[in-house]
């Protein structure tokens, strides 16, 4: 009998062992196929788009670096970029905040508390369309509930999604309501992890509610607010729908951020190498903050 056709120690045959050898292959094959087909490349097609000329998808002229020289001196680039800037610190901060107050109020042994959190957690798992057009019955200026809301006070009603002064402020509020429940369940869940101990020997050593909350709660919430905070503008820069559906960008450009600009650059003005060179600018700028991410949850790890 050869060495080869000897049992192995461990019992098993040449056969099994190969299908062993093969099998994790083959669970991560799927999901590998469908990273190619639907992320790497899509990217790779339109890196070849931002170098052309072109309103399809199909073949267009090879204007080189042109399309991204473009993108230096558009005005309504910059319009886009400002908008997604405002947009973006309107919405992460608040969320945060109310996140961390719902979180705080709902830690505590209350009546109906589950339910509560229930309630303050289903926005976040609607659809953006639905939100949207939902909103936009609400802040209807014609008929909505809101501005039927002040005539009954009394009050005149606002041009909550017509008006450049008002509609971004709407759109605000609107991403806030349904990103707020997200917020509250991960500090709930950092709460909860902090030793009750802790809060016991603050409270003992004559500690207020507010000192306990300043000197021993935000401390140990900081790695859940890092990546909270990276995770929040992630989502602001990937906020497409609700903004579609509810202002399409308007009233003019004072609600276009730069997703929506890219779409529109595409779709509307028939522009798709500029489109192409856009999103990549977009995909850059979501790389930078996902990077920052990995090294909030590291870090995080690492305090743990």
């Amino acid at each position: 009998m050869s060495r080869l056709d000897e049992p192995r120690k461990d019992g098993l045959g040449r056969g099994t062992r190969r299908r062993a050898r093969w099998a994790p292959y083959v669970f991560v094959g799927p999901a590998g196929l469908l990273f190619l087909a639907f992320s790497l490349l899509p990217i790779v097609i339109a890196v070849a788009l931002s170098f052309q000329d072109t309103a399809t998808l199909g073949d267009g002229e090879w204007v080189g670096t042109a399309n991204y020289r473009t993108m230096l001196g558009d005005p309504l680039l910059r319009t886009a970029l400002l908008n997604t800037l405002v947009f973006t610190i309107g919405t992460v901060p608040t969320a945060m905040a109310i996140g961390l107050a719902l979180a705080v109020a709902l830690n505590r042994p209350l009546p109906g508390r589950g339910l509560l959190r229930a309630l303050f957690f289903v926005p976040m798992i609607a659809a953006g369309v639905v939100v949207g057009v939902i909103m936009s019955w609400i802040f209807n200026p014609d008929y909505g509930v809101a501005n039927n809301a002040l005539a009954a006070l009394g009050l005149g009603g606002l041009p909550w999604l017509t008006s450049p002064s008002t509609a971004m402020i709407t759109l605000i509020g609107v991403v806030v309501w349904t990103r707020i429940g997200f917020c509250m369940v991960i500090y709930l869940g950092a709460l909860q992890s902090i030793p009750a101990e802790l809060r016991e020997a603050a409270a003992i050593d004559g500690a207020s509610g507010w000192q306990r909350f300043r000197r021993l709660t935000v401390p140990m919430l900081a790695p859940t607010t890092s990546i909270l905070l990276i995770l929040n503008v992630v989502f602001s820069l990937q906020a497409f729908d609700v903004i579609y559906v509810m202002t399409g960008g308007g009233p003019g450009f004072s609600t276009t951020v730069l997703i929506q600009y890219v779409f529109r650059s595409a779709f509307a003005d028939a522009r798709m190498g500029y489109a192409a060179a856009l999103g990549l600018l977009l995909v850059v700028i979501l790389l930078v903050f996902t990077l920052l991410r990995q090294r909030a949850t590291k870090r995080a790890e690492e305090l743990l």
